[in-house]
C-alpha cells in the first residue's frame, strides 16, 4: 500500500499502477465535502463510471447511489461439494452436468418464461412501500435464479485437495439497474435545487440521510442486496440438483455468499458512518471472502485481517486490465482459446466477442494477491474446471 494526499484527503492505494481513467475518479472522490478519514483502493482498482471498481469511500451523513453502483448486491458464493475432480468423466461433465445447468439457468438477457415461486425472493420487505421494486416485482420474479451478462459466471472450480466446488458471480439483475439509476436522478435533482458545491460532471450527487430521498434509496438498496443473494442462492440450488441427479450420493456444504457492491453503517476509526463498497469485499478480521480471477486463473477463498487502512476490505476479483472495446480489438482469439485448453478448461470463449472476458483483459491474478497479504490471508485456493459465462 502506498499513499498519496489529493485535495487535502489521504488516498490510500494497494494497486502498484493505476489506470488513467480510475485516476481522474479518484481525483474527482478527493473533492467531496463528506469524505470521511480517508479514500482507499483495492488492488483489483480500475476506472468505472463516477467511482471506480475496487474503491471504497466512507461518508459523513450521505449516500451516494453511483458510489453504489447500478448491480447493487452484485456478489460471489460458493459451495464445497463431495465430488472429486478427477471422478467426473469429460462427457459426463460436458453432456450431463454443464448442459444441465445451461437448461436450468438462464443467461445473458435470458430469463425465466415464468415467474418463479415467490418463495425465491426477498421476505420480510414491505413491497408497497418500494417505488422501484414494487414496479419491477413481476419482471423480478422471472430474472431470479437467471446469471445475466458482462463479467457475472458459474464455473466449476477445483481445490488442492481435488475436490469440487461450485463459484457463482452475479447480481441483482435489471432490478439492482432500476433502482441505482432512479435514485442516482433523484439525488441530482436534489444536488441541483440545493445549489450543491458537488460538481455534478463527476456523477457523484448525494442523498443526505436524513432526507426521504435517502430512506427510500436505503430501502430499496437493502432490497437489492437481499434479491442478489436470492438469485445466487437459487442457481446455486440448481446447480447442485443437476449434479445430484448425475451423482445421487453427492453432498454440499453450506453456501459461502459475500456482496461487494453495496452501502451499509459501519464504525471506522471511533465515528459511525456510511462504507461505500464498489467492487470492493469486506474483509473484517476473521469475515470469510471470495476473490474470483479472470476466466482461466485461479480463486481463492480467503480470511479477512481486519486492517482499518482499507475500512477493513479487499479486492473482489483481479480487476479489469483493459475495456471490453480494447481486449476485443487486441487480444488474440488463437492464444486465449490455447491457454485455456492447454489447462484443460471448458471454457466459454467461441469468438472475437467473447474476448471481452478473458484472462488477458484482466490483471495478474497473483500479482493482486501479493498486493493485498496486509488485508487478507489465502484459506482455499481453486483452478477452474469448466466455465459458463453470461455473456
Amino acid at each position: 500500500m502506498y499513499e498519496i494526499e489529493l485535495n487535502n484527503v489521504p488516498v490510500k492505494i494497494w494497486a502498484k499502477g493505476v489506470d488513467p481513467h480510475a485516476m481522474k475518479e479518484i481525483m474527482n472522490l478527493s473533492t467531496l465535502p463528506f469524505v470521511f478519514h480517508h479514500l482507499a483502493f483495492m488492488p483489483d482498482v480500475h476506472g468505472g463510471k463516477g467511482m471506480p471498481i475496487g474503491g471504497v469511500l466512507a461518508t459523513h451523513g450521505v449516500v451516494i447511489p453511483n458510489a453504489v453502483g447500478v448491480d447493487i448486491g452484485c456478489g460471489m458464493c460458493a459451495v464445497k461439494t463431495s465430488l472429486r475432480v478427477e471422478d467426473i468423466p469429460s462427457e459426463v461433465l460436458r453432456k450431463q452436468i454443464l448442459r444441465g445447468i445451461r437448461k436450468h439457468i438462464p443467461l445473458g438477457f435470458d430469463h425465466h418464461k415464468t415467474a418463479q415461486d415467490e418463495a425465491f425472493m426477498p421476505q420480510g420487505f414491505d413491497i408497497d412501500k418500494l417505488t422501484v421494486v414494487k414496479r419491477q416485482y413481476v419482471s423480478a420474479t422471472k430474472q431470479v435464479g437467471t446469471l445475466g451478462g458482462g463479467n457475472h459466471f458459474m464455473e466449476l472450480q477445483k481445490d488442492t485437495e481435488g475436490q469440487l466446488w461450485i463459484m457463482i458471480h452475479s447480481g441483482s439483475r435489471n432490478l439492482g439497474a432500476q433502482v441505482g439509476a432512479y435514485y442516482n436522478e433523484k439525488a441530482k435533482v436534489q444536488n441541483k435545487r440545493w445549489f450543491s458545491t458537488v460538481n455534478p460532471d463527476i456523477d457523484m450527487a448525494f442523498l443526505p440521510m436524513q432526507s426521504d430521498e435517502a430512506h427510500a434509496y436505503w430501502d430499496e438498496m437493502n432490497y437489492c442486496v437481499e434479491f442478489a443473494l436470492c438469485n445466487r442462492r437459487l442457481m446455486m440450488q440448481r446447480i447442485c440438483e443437476v449434479i445430484g441427479d448425475v451423482y445421487p450420493d453427492a453432498q454440499f456444504e453450506p453456501m459461502i455468499n459475500i456482496a461487494h457492491n453495496y452501502a451499509c453503517w459501519e464504525n471506522h476509526f471511533d465515528e459511525n458512518v456510511i462504507v461505500h463498497r464498489k467492487g470492493a469485499t469486506r474483509a473484517r478480521l476473521g469475515e470469510t471472502g471470495i476473490i474470483p480471477g479472470s476466466q482461466g486463473t485461479k480463486s481463492y477463498i480467503v480470511e479477512g485481517l481486519g486492517n482499518p487502512d482499507s475500512f477493513q476490505s479487499c479486492s473482489h476479483g483481479a480487476g479489469r486490465l483493459m475495456s471490453r472495446t480494447e481486449a476485443v480489438r487486441s487480444l488474440s482469439l488463437e492464444d486465449e482459446v490455447a491457454k485455456l485448453e492447454a489447462q484443460g478448461i471448458v471454457h466459454a470463449i467461441r469468438g472475437q466477442k467473447d474476448l471481452e472476458e478473458a484472462a488477458g483483459a484482466y490483471k495478474n491474478i497473483d500479482e493482486v494477491m501479493a498486493n493485498q497479504t496486509d488485508l487478507v490471508k489465502i484459506v482455499t485456493e481453486f483452478a477452474p474446471v469448466a466455465v459458463i459465462k453470461g455473456t
